[in-house]
C-alpha cells in the first residue's frame, strides 16, 4: 500500500463496498490456491468389495464417516458406498432418505435391513466413481461435489489408485481456517 500524503474521504458505504470487493479476491485466490492434496485425508477407511454390509457399516460406524471407498488389493477404487446406498437398498427407494426408511419399516413392522444382511459392498455400492485428482482446486473439487450431489471425492494419484478422500467437511474447515 502506498503511503498518500493529505486526506481520503471514505464512507462507511465506500469502506463497506472495498471490504467486499477484497473479501472476495482473497476467496477467488484461496479457491484457486488450496488443492485436493492440501485438504484430503490420507489414512482412508475402505472396504474390499467382498466385504459383508455387517461388516462395512460397522467399518463405517467405528470412523465415524458416511461414505468409503471400495477397493480392490491393489488400492484401485471400484465403487464407492454410502449410507444413501444402504438406505436405497432397505427402502428408501424415493430418495434414499432415512424417513423413507423408517416409514417402509413401520408400514412392514419389521427390520428392513434383513434383506440386504447377506448383500457384499460390491452389490450396492455406487460406480464409476466420480474421482479427484491431487491438483485439483477446492473451487474444482466444489463443483464436483454440486454438479454429481455427491459429498466426497476420493483422490487418486497418477496410476489411478486411491490417495485420499476430500468431503464437504473437509472443504468448508479449509476455507474457515484460512479466511476467519
Amino acid at each position: 500500500m502506498k503511503s498518500i500524503s493529505g486526506y481520503i474521504d471514505i464512507t462507511p458505504s465506500d469502506f463497506q463496498e472495498i471490504y467486499k470487493i477484497a473479501f472476495r479476491h482473497a476467496i477467488e485466490r484461496l479457491s484457486r490456491l488450496v488443492k485436493a492434496e492440501d485438504i484430503m485425508t490420507r489414512n482412508v477407511v475402505s472396504v474390499g468389495p467382498g466385504a459383508l454390509l455387517s461388516e462395512t457399516a460397522r467399518v463405517m460406524e467405528e470412523a465415524n464417516v458416511s461414505g468409503v471407498p471400495v477397493v480392490n488389493d491393489d488400492n484401485f477404487i471400484m465403487g464407492i458406498i454410502s449410507e444413501k446406498d444402504f438406505l436405497e437398498n432397505m427402502g428408501g427407494k424415493k430418495n434414499g432418505s432415512f424417513m423413507g426408511v423408517i416409514a417402509e419399516c413401520l408400514s412392514n413392522r419389521g427390520c428392513v435391513a434383513m434383506p440386504i444382511r447377506e448383500k457384499s459392498a460390491r452389490d450396492v455400492m455406487t460406480f464409476p466413481v466420480i474421482t479427484a485428482q491431487r491438483d485439483n482446486t477446492i473451487s474444482e473439487l466444489s463443483k464436483m461435489l454440486a454438479e454429481h450431489q455427491i459429498n466426497r471425492v476420493p483422490v487418486v494419484d497418477g496410476k489411478g489408485r486411491l490417495a485420499g478422500i476430500v468431503s464437504r467437511g473437509d472443504i468448508v474447515e479449509s476455507y474457515c481456517a484460512r479466511v476467519f
